[in-house]
């Protein structure tokens, strides 16, 4: 492939601000993609627009609550005046709630399960609409993490929600592959991200990695392979597929 074999796609890209999101659309640009970055706050969105502009990218970003399905369909609505049709979405918006699960508030299990299961269904609603209306097909990439198959302690509603998101590609899968949509997704493992930098320096962190089989955890970058696959036309024959990212993790059992 070519540096730039996603030129002339539209990738989507949601909660984009920080962490996964953000290297996700960077690497979607670098690859020749025009993207449309989204998130609720577009503060941080104007930066990472900046970024890729300075390598003479195209960003667009908008502002989308995932939580709000009105906020979806608009958000979509002004990402395809600016860039065209959606080519690809890379569904990654997601939020946990730490909780022993005898004590979780259902605000914060309704706040989980609203952003991680229900909003990535309804942004890929969204979008599948609209490639279906087109008729040219596309790819939706729905991120979901190992905790789709591995108990992590203490984040109930955030494996649950995962689980979801996984069973949700599956069934996406099953029902748009007639429509050339190829709904597949990826389960990373322990990634950096500014939001938890400070636990894996933390005493508990170095303790928990010191129990990972590679010994490491991993950085965003880390997803660019994978992400790449399944953007492009390497993926054509791919659909309904979870790929674990986790340095085996997953491969070690429970």
């Amino acid at each position: 492939m070519t540096p730039t074999f996603l030129e002339g796609k539209h990738a989507l890209v949601t909660g984009a601000s920080s962490g996964l999101g953000w290297q996700f659309a960077l690497t979607l640009a670098r690859a020749g993609a025009k993207v449309t970055i989204a998130a609720r706050s577009t503060d941080k969105l104007e930066e990472l627009a900046k970024e890729i502009e300075s390598f003479d990218g195209r960003a667009f970003p908008v502002r989308m609550d995932v939580c709000d399905n009105l906020s979806i369909q608009e958000a979509v609505a002004a990402a395809e005046t600016e860039l065209g049709p959606v080519n690809i979405l890379v569904n990654n918006s997601g939020v946990s709630a730490l909780s022993p699960s005898e004590s979780i508030s259902e605000e914060d299990f309704d706040k989980v399960m609203d952003t991680n299961a229900k909003g990535a269904f309804f942004v890929a609603q969204a979008v599948a609409q609209s490639m279906i209306k087109h008729g040219h097909g596309g790819k939706i990439i729905n991120i979901a993490s190992v905790a789709a198959n591995r108990v992590l302690r203490q984040n109930i509603a955030y494996c649950m929600s995962k689980a979801a998101v996984q069973h949700m590609t599956l069934a996406l899968a099953d029902e748009w592959g007639r429509y050339k949509i190829q709904v597949n997704g990826i389960n990373p493992g322990y990634i950096v991200t500014g939001i938890n930098r400070d636990y894996w320096e933390s005493e508990p962190g170095k303790k928990l990695i010191q129990k990972l089989p590679g010994r490491r955890v991993g950085d965003p970058e880390h997803l660019d392979g994978v992400l790449l696959l399944l953007a492009g036309p390497g993926s054509d024959f791919m659909n309904g597929s979870m790929i674990e990212v986790d340095d085996g993790l997953t491969a070690r059992g429970f």
